[in-house]
C-alpha cells in the first residue's frame, strides 16, 4: 500500500532564461490519486477520489459525515474486497462496511451514482437539501478555549508533519489538535474533504467521538463541507490557512462552531464565536 502513496515519474523540466540549454531530464514524485469505491454491505455507496492509505479509516469517517454513524458499535467491521488491475495485483480500491443492524442506512435516492473528485466532496450528492445534516452533537455548550499564540502556530505544527507533503508538494493535510496545542492525528490526501475524513474516521475508531474540547486544522480554505464535518464530529473550532466561504461561515455560526481563517503564525481571523480565543 505505501508504494500507491505516491509514484515516481521522469520529467523534463524547463528553465527560463537560462544561458545554455534550459531542459533537463530528472525524476520527480507524485502524490498517488486513485478510486475508492465505498460499499453498505454489498450495496455500493459512493465512489471517490483519494490517495491509498489509512482507507479504513476514510470510509469510517465518511459514514460520520454522511450522518450515518456516530459511535464505534454502529460499525461491525470493515474489508477489502476482491479486485485486480490489468496485472493482476489485488487493487485495494473497494472496501466493504458492515454496519449494525439497527443503523438506518440511507435512502438510495441519496447515493452517490457519480465519482466524487479530490477537491469537492459532496458535489455528487443527489439533493442540496440532504446537504445540511443534523449532528448528533452540539457544540454550543462546549466551552473550550485555546490562547492565541498556541491556535496561530497550529499552521506551523500542522506542516512539520507533512512528510507525504515534503516528498510531493501536492498534497492537504488535516490535523486533530489539544486546545494546548498537542498534535492528536494528522492526515494527508488529495483531496482536502478526504483528509479530514481521515481524521475523524480515526477518532470514532479510537472511541473519542464526539471531539469535545479539540481543535482541526486544516491546510486549505474552509468550505461549507468542511464546517459540515466538524459539526458531525462535535469539533468546536475549526481553523484554515487560508478564507472560509460565506456558506461555511452562516453554518459555523448556526451550529457554534468557532470558525478560523487566515491563521499564519501571527494573526488570524475569527468569524464566529470568537469567546473561545483566548486573546
Amino acid at each position: 500500500m505505501k508504494k500507491r502513496v505516491s509514484q515516481r515519474r521522469q520529467i523534463t523540466r524547463f528553465r527560463v532564461g537560462a544561458t545554455e540549454n534550459g531542459t533537463s531530464r530528472r525524476e520527480d514524485i507524485l502524490a498517488g490519486e486513485e478510486p475508492l469505491e465505498i460499499r453498505l454491505g454489498s450495496r455500493s455507496f459512493s465512489v471517490t477520489m483519494r490517495t491509498p492509505g489509512d482507507d479504513f479509516d476514510l470510509v469510517t469517517g465518511f459514514l460520520v459525515s454522511e450522518g450515518i454513524i456516530w459511535e464505534p458499535g454502529q460499525l461491525i467491521s470493515l474489508r477489502y474486497c476482491a479486485g485486480v488491475d490489468d496485472a493482476g495485483q489485488q487493487t485495494f480500491n473497494v472496501v466493504e462496511s458492515q454496519l449494525r443492524p439497527d443503523v438506518v442506512l440511507p435512502d438510495t435516492a441519496m447515493e452517490r451514482h457519480v465519482y466524487t473528485s479530490s477537491s469537492c466532496g459532496i458535489c455528487g450528492t443527489a439533493s442540496i437539501d440532504a446537504v445540511r445534516k443534523s449532528s448528533r452533537f452540539d457544540v454550543h455548550d462546549d466551552d473550550a478555549q485555546v490562547t492565541l499564540p498556541a491556535l496561530a502556530g497550529l499552521p506551523d505544527r500542522l506542516r512539520e508533519s507533512q512528510k507525504l507533503f515534503d516528498s510531493t508538494g501536492g498534497v492537504h493535510a488535516a490535523g486533530l489538535f489539544t486546545r494546548d496545542g498537542e498534535l492528536l492525528c494528522l492526515r494527508e490526501d488529495v483531496g482536502r474533504h478526504n483528509a479530514v475524513d481521515k481524521v475523524v474516521g480515526w477518532a470514532l475508531r479510537e472511541g473519542m467521538l464526539p471531539l469535545k474540547g479539540t481543535i482541526l486544522q486544516v491546510s486549505g480554505r474552509a468550505s461549507f463541507e468542511l464546517v459540515q464535518k466538524a459539526q458531525l464530529a462535535g469539533i468546536p473550532v475549526l481553523s484554515a490557512v487560508s478564507a472560509p466561504s460565506s456558506l461555511a461561515a452562516d453554518l459555523a455560526e448556526d451550529t457554534g462552531i468557532t470558525l478560523v481563517g487566515f491563521s499564519r503564525g501571527t494573526s488570524l481571523n475569527c468569524y464566529t464565536h470568537p469567546q473561545r480565543i483566548a486573546a
